[in-house]
């Protein structure tokens, strides 16, 4: 049987859709909120690295560069769409399965919390839900961010702040 011969782009591709593709794909669904489009758009995601392949330039930002298409997909993807779409119990269930350990008391109290973070996230500015989820969900650092969002790194931070001060707010019962 014939094999192809090992290419080093895409090893490269694989490598990143292993490594960093459930945090990209978690951080699709987290912004539309449907499972499908989640999908699609991560799979866009990796289909836009290879096309660029040749372009991107090995410098250690391969996550920040990811997401960076992805943030670029999802905001397209808004505009396309005009309206914000809610995540389902089922959609959440793919970003964040249920513990098995869990008791069902804890499994209660978990799916409660979820849905009061929910109902908070729902009620920050786009920017501030932006900011907190490509910080928070994918861990990624606030220049990063910046240069993700095209955002000047201050108003990232300002981002951060008033969100999590709003979140914190909105969680706890007290006014921000």
């Amino acid at each position: 049987m014939n094999r192809l011969p090992d290419d080093p782009d895409r090893t490269r591709i694989s490598r990143w859709a292993a490594e960093y593709g459930p945090a990209v794909r978690g951080y699709l669904a987290m912004m539309v909120r449907d499972a499908n489009v989640a999908d699609d758009l991560w799979q866009e995601v990796f289909q836009r690295a290879w096309k660029a392949r040749h372009r991107y330039q090995e410098n250690g930002a391969v996550k920040a560069y990811l997401f960076r298409i992805a943030d670029h997909l999802v905001c397209d993807y808004s505009r396309r769409r005009r309206m914000e779409v809610q995540l389902d119990e089922a959609a959440w269930q793919q970003c964040e399965p249920a513990a098995s350990d869990q008791s069902p008391d804890e499994a209660l109290q978990r799916a409660e919390l979820r849905k009061q973070l929910f109902s908070a996230l729902d009620r920050l500015t786009p920017a501030q839900r932006r900011v907190l989820l490509l910080r928070y969900f994918s861990q990624l650092g606030f220049q990063q961010i910046a240069d993700i969002t095209d955002c000047p790194l201050n108003t990232v931070l300002s981002h951060c702040r008033r969100g999590l001060t709003a979140l914190r707010g909105l969680l706890t019962g007290c006014s921000p």
